[in-house]
């Protein structure tokens, strides 16, 4: 604790110890007052002005301090000062007080708190930032938790002062007005229970919630200007049109025809989006291929002299199409139909907030009303603007699968998941693989032992990683290709010369945006479509989901999305749910594989958020050393002191497997020590999950007790 938090500290536990020793409470009773009443009256007479300013003092002290008193003194205020000027003294005094009690608490506890606690209290900071206001005057009017309590825990959010105290001044004043009008008649009053009247508080309650009535109306007001140059349909054709048939349009149609309701769900080239098509699908299914070629080249990591694969790079990815189309009934329009989704091939245009004109492949268009949309545009490749890229062609992960003959050097931009999943499953295959990256290290979202792990793997397997290699332009020499990079090395650069044969452009995705009327009705844009926690855009019927919302493009957070869209869309205005980012799981399917699922390391410091770490290397794992595979480790970030799980990175075999364990655990608030007490199979790689919580027990087991417990062994054995 700093010394200006100690002497604060300080200061308050003397006054307090003051009040208390004192025995200063015993001037804070009805009877206590009603004694007095006469004197106070005749001392205000003679001194107003110092009267006045030693109650103004008094006040401020006891709500600052939190000390119990304050209703007396607002009576106090009413029976010597008079309405108005008892009015104006406590609704002053009292806002001040509360505000310094306020500060004190953000002063002393706020940062600890924020720290220990900042996930649990995010979306409560965020809903404060929001509409604090709202929520506080609510509180002043209505007090479910007492004042004091109020003051506290505001402190601890990010609400600022400001907003507090006019709050404060605003939302009290009637409550101020009651009780100083019954201290003008204080002969009157036999308890303070009896000062506010049933009909009073419910008077109180109205008054409270009427800034959130306000700020649906307002809401409403705003809506309905939004829609005002639409003339809406007196029915609706169907409940619900999706735009977009990869994973978010796909759960979307599902859930609401689950629901009964009438649903189109609309596609412009395949089922299954990305994910299906040049996606998950293809890039797991070349990976495999590719790791089996590895594990011939490790032969005698597994005992055998040597082993070899004569392959065709065409027959593999021929094998690559066979999964997309083994897998392809699962997203198919028979399939979507029969569960009662309207399947509609075709390019779909939103001309109004409750209108899709639909084109279909054969040339045939229609329009159709419906209440809610969904966008589920998806998103595509971004392909940087670098001089000459056009000129000399390139790949992306869309296109890649349409090669037949494997590249003798293919050179790769960007080290990211996409960029880094195709790197090795090339180079395993064998072409010569160069790999630039502008940034310091692969993988960037990753803790750097991540990175460094991948690198060091790709570099034995041949690839050529450049990092701080900045792609400037594309040349065509001699007819051969060149790509002139700048690389960053310290606080000099130069310039770096790569022939290749292929380039394949992986540097990122971006959101689908144009081509079907989003422009033209005005949704608003910015690199996503523009949604609110609801998922609702800027036409409050009209949703997005998945890649083309964000914030992150997985296919499990578009289905995760599209329950939030589908039910929204259907329910609002009875019920509506915030979509929940809480814990969200990702994998990069590389060897050694990366998991991740809450906080790395990284995340954790530059937040600001104190953690502990509890790390267990898998070359100690049976199964992984059984398995020829003991590499990697697991990396689970705590609350200091306590087992409630912030953050885990898994790099090791069959990683994306392995963080299940710990998303259920995040979920569902499970700790490390009921992972521990968990029955895991032997030998399994799960089995690393038990131990990396054996390693937080061990750090936190009670030295003490065992000290003791060691005493009472050697007691029983006769020591």
């Amino acid at each position: 604790m700093s010394l200006r938090k100690l002497l604060v500290v300080v200061a308050v536990a003397v006054f307090v110890a003051l009040y208390i020793g004192l025995d200063l409470g015993r001037y804070f009773s009805l009877d206590a007052l009603k004694a007095q009443q006469v004197a106070l009256d005749a001392y205000r007479q003679a001194h107003p002005w110092l009267t006045a300013g030693m109650y103004f003092v008094a006040y401020v002290a006891v709500t600052a301090l939190s000390l119990p008193g304050a209703a007396i003194m607002t009576l106090a205020g009413g029976a010597v000062f008079g309405l108005l000027w008892g009015t104006l003294l406590v609704s002053f005094a009292s806002s001040l007080g509360a505000t310094l009690a306020f500060l004190a608490s953000r002063f002393l506890l706020r940062d600890w708190v924020q720290n220990r606690f900042g996930e649990r209290l995010r979306a409560i900071n965020e809903g404060v930032g929001k509409e604090g206001g709202f929520y506080l005057f609510t509180l002043r009017l209505v007090p479910v938790f007492p004042f004091f309590m109020i003051n506290l825990l505001m402190g601890l959010t990010p609400m600022r002062a400001a907003t507090f105290y006019w709050v404060s001044q605003l939302g009290m004043l009637a409550g101020t007005l009651v009780y100083v009008n019954a201290g003008t008649q204080l002969a009157g009053i036999s308890s303070l229970s009896g000062i506010l009247s049933p009909g009073l508080i419910a008077s109180f309650a109205l008054l409270g919630i009427f800034p959130l009535i306000a700020k649906k109306i307002v809401d409403t007001v705003k809506a309905r200007k939004v829609y005002a140059r639409w003339t809406k349909p007196a029915k609706f054709d169907r409940n619900l049109i999706v735009i977009g048939g990869g994973s978010a349009g796909l759960v979307t149609a599902y859930i609401a025809a689950a629901v009964k309701a009438k649903v189109t769900l609309i596609e412009k080239h395949k089922l299954g989006g990305d994910c299906l098509n040049t996606g998950c699908v293809p890039s797991k299914a070349l990976i495999r291929s590719a790791k089996f070629l590895s594990h011939t080249r490790r032969a005698a990591e597994f005992g055998c002299r040597s082993a070899s694969a004569d392959f065709s790079f065409a027959e593999v990815m021929e094998r690559v199409q066979r999964v997309v189309r083994d897998i392809e009934p699962h997203d198919s329009v028979e399939r979507y139909t029969g569960l009662g989704v309207d399947v509609i091939e075709g390019n779909a245009k939103i001309v109004s907030p409750w209108e899709v004109e639909v084109t279909r492949h054969n040339g045939a268009s229609e329009r159709m009303s419906t209440r809610g949309i969904v966008i589920a545009a998806g998103a595509r490749p971004f392909v940087p603007p670098i001089p000459g890229i056009e000129e000399v062609g390139y790949l992306t992960s869309d296109s890649v699968w349409n090669l037949r003959e494997l590249p003798k050097r293919l050179l790769v931009l960007g080290g990211g998941p996409i960029g880094c999943e195709l790197t090795q499953a090339f180079a395993r295959f064998g072409s010569q693989v160069s790999q630039v990256e502008m940034l310091p290290r692969l993988m960037i979202r990753e803790d750097p032992e991540v990175s460094e792990l991948v690198a060091a793997r790709f570099c034995r397997e041949g690839v050529d990683v450049l990092l701080n290699h900045k792609a400037k332009q594309f040349l065509i020499e001699n007819g051969e290709k060149i790509l002139v990079a700048e690389h960053q090395d310290g606080n000099s650069s130069r310039e770096v010369r790569i022939s290749f044969d292929a380039v394949l452009v992986a540097v990122g995705r971006v959101a689908n945006l144009k081509g079907y009327g989003l422009e033209e009705i005005g949704v608003a844009t910015t690199r996503t479509v523009d949604t609110n926690e609801f998922l609702q855009t800027s036409y409050p019927n009209i949703y997005a989901a998945g890649d083309v919302a964000g914030p992150y493009q997985f296919t499990h957070t578009a289905a995760h999305q599209a329950w939030y869209a589908a039910v929204n869309a259907l329910f609002d205005p009875f019920k509506k749910f915030k979509a929940d980012y809480s814990v969200i799981p990702w994998a990069t399917f590389v060897e050694p594989e990366v998991a991740r699922v809450g906080l790395n390391e990284t995340e954790a410091k530059e937040k600001g958020i104190d953690y502990e770490v509890s790390r267990y290397d898998i070359d100690d794992l049976d199964r992984a050393i059984s398995d020829s595979e003991a590499h990697g480790f697991i990396k689970v970030l705590t609350v200091p002191g306590k087992d409630r799980i912030l953050g885990v990175t898994i790099v090791g075999e069959h990683a994306g497997d392995l963080i299940a364990e710990y998303v259920l655990a995040m979920k569902n608030g499970i700790g490390l020590n009921k992972i521990l007490g968990t029955i895991h199979i032997y030998p399994t790689m799960a089995e690393a999950n038990k131990y990396v919580a054996g390693v937080w027990k061990k750090a936190h087991a009670p030295q003490a007790l065992l000290a003791w417990v060691a005493r009472f062994h050697a007691w029983q054995r006769g020591g």
